[in-house]
C-alpha cells in the first residue's frame, strides 16, 4: 500500500489573481490574504501595476485616461518596467523569506492584454522575459472568468453606487467590448496551455461564494493548517 503524498505547505508560494476588469479579482485577493493571516500565515499582499513606490508612479501614467495617445508598445514596456522593479524589490525578497505572496495581476495580464488584446508579438522579448520575468512564475493563478457584458455592468453599478462621482481609473475603460473579449480569450488560451497552474473560477456568484470556492480548491492543493 502506497502512503498518501503530503500536501505542500503554502509558505513561500506565489499566488496570483487574474481576470478582466470588473471580475472581482481584487476583492478575492484581499479575502484570501485575510483568511491566510487569520490562520497565522505571513502574507505579502501586492498588485501590478503599482506594487512599489516607482510602480505607483508608473501606474498613474499607465491608467491615466488622459494618456490616450500612448502607443501599445509604450504601454507594454511600462508594464514590464513595473514588473521588473516589483520582482527585484518586493516579490523575490518575500519569497526568499518564505512568505506567501498574493499578487493582484502578474505576467498573465500582459499576455492577455498586450499580446491578445493589443495584438503585440512578445516573441522578440523572449530572452529578456526568460531572464527577468519568467524565472519567477506563480505557483497557482486564480482566473476569475466573467462575461464581458456582465463585468462592464458591474463597473457601471460600482460607479453609480458612488453617486456617479467615482473617477475613471483606467484608460482601458474606453478600449471597447471587442478588446475586452480578446483579453478574455487570451486568458482562456493561457488556461488551456497551463491548466495545472491556472485555475478557472466562474465569477458570476457573490463574493462569499467565490471566496469559498477558492478556499476549498486551495485547501486541496496546500496544507493550510
Amino acid at each position: 500500500m502506497t502512503a498518501s503524498k503530503e500536501k505542500p505547505t503554502i509558505r513561500g508560494k506565489f499566488i496570483t489573481f487574474e481576470g478582466i476588469d470588473g471580475c472581482g479579482k481584487s476583492t478575492q485577493a484581499r479575502r484570501l490574504a485575510q483568511r491566510l493571516r487569520q490562520q497565522g500565515h505571513k502574507v505579502l499582499e501586492t498588485r501590478e501595476p503599482g506594487g512599489t513606490p516607482i510602480g505607483r508612479q508608473l501606474r498613474s501614467v499607465l491608467l491615466d485616461p488622459g494618456n490616450d495617445a500612448m502607443s501599445a508598445t509604450c504601454e507594454l514596456l511600462l508594464y514590464l518596467a513595473d514588473r521588473v522593479q516589483h520582482l527585484d524589490t518586493v516579490i523575490r525578497p518575500a519569497l526568499q523569506r518564505e512568505e506567501t505572496v498574493i499578487c493582484d495581476r502578474f505576467h498573465d495580464a500582459t499576455v492577455a492584454y498586450q499580446q491578445h488584446g493589443r495584438g503585440l508579438d512578445l516573441a522578440s522579448l523572449g530572452g529578456f522575459l526568460e531572464k527577468e520575468v519568467l524565472s519567477t512564475t506563480p505557483d497557482t493563478t486564480w482566473w476569475l472568468d466573467l462575461e464581458v457584458e456582465l463585468a462592464q455592468r458591474r463597473i457601471q453599478q460600482r460607479i453609480r453606487g458612488q453617486g456617479g462621482n467615482e473617477p475613471r481609473e483606467s484608460r482601458l475603460d474606453d478600449a471597447g467590448r471587442e478588446f475586452h473579449e480578446r483579453v478574455r480569450s487570451g486568458y482562456a488560451a493561457i488556461h488551456g496551455s497551463e491548466p495545472g497552474r491556472m485555475v478557472r473560477v466562474p465569477a458570476t456568484g457573490d463574493e462569499a461564494e467565490i471566496d469559498a470556492t477558492i478556499w476549498n480548491l486551495l485547501s486541496q492543493r496546500y496544507d493550510l493548517r
